[in-house]
């Protein structure tokens, strides 16, 4: 997406009269995206069109539906070492595999939009590669959600992509100053919750508990479908 997108990039409902991006039916506020590897773009999808790419298949084509799945593993441990080593400077960031250029990407929010960081593939192997949710991670569609908090703990959610992008939109709607502000931070703060909320936990075995049916984290009220900024979906 172009900066002037993420700038809009909001939970607010979509204008009257949206729709769908394929068939041009009209959405609801809440609906579903499809990514579209050939632009690299997110496209607003009604229910019908996002499941005729949900089949078995239809994922490797120009359009691949964004699931629902929310993912965490108890498990899972970052130390300061292996952050550090990321190179990212502030507390959130995302990465996902972008099939399309045949690497990792990874972004971290800021006032400005989104904003990618150079990771070498050997540190993202070493640190984060190796990891079960990684394993799991649907490439294009999915990302990993890095917080790390004020004690220094990290964690790890893998995530609808387009959710990612609505936390970049959301910093930027309310970012002020050189802190964020006390609006800023509280709206992170929900944004995370309801991650936090929605995740399942991966089971001891690998499997996953629960992965969920329902975007009980919220869907993304409307993604825009312009290019994204540095090849992301």
């Amino acid at each position: 997406m172009t900066a002037d997108v993420l700038r809009q990039f909001t939970r607010r409902p979509p204008p009257e009269g949206e729709r769908c991006d394929l068939c041009g039916e009209p959405l609801p506020a809440e609906h579903r995206h499809l990514v579209d590897t050939s632009r690299r773009s997110l496209k607003c999808s009604c229910p019908p069109c996002h499941l005729l790419f949900t089949r078995p298949g239809a994922g490797q084509g120009r359009f691949r539906a964004v699931p629902d799945r929310y993912l965490t593993d108890p498990g899972f441990v970052l130390d300061e070492a292996g952050w550090n080593r990321l190179q990212i400077p502030v507390a959130l960031a995302f990465f996902f595999r972008n099939s399309e250029l045949g690497r990792l990407a990874a972004f971290y929010p800021s006032p400005a939009g989104a904003t990618e960081s150079e990771l070498d593939p050997a540190t993202w192997d070493a640190v984060l590669g190796r990891s079960r949710l990684a394993e799991l991670l649907e490439p294009d569609v999915e990302a990993l959600l890095l917080h790390r908090g004020r004690s220094g703990a990290v964690t790890c959610t893998l995530v609808p992509v387009d959710v990612c992008y609505e936390l970049v939109g959301r910093m930027r709607l309310h970012w002020k100053g050189f802190d964020g502000g006390a609006e800023a931070r509280a709206d992170i703060a929900e944004f995370l919750e309801r991650i936090t909320a929605a995740a399942r936990p991966l089971a001891n075995t690998g499997s996953v508990e629960s992965s969920g049916s329902t975007r009980t984290a919220g869907s993304v009220a409307n993604a825009g479908n312009t290019e994204n900024p540095g090849g992301a979906p």
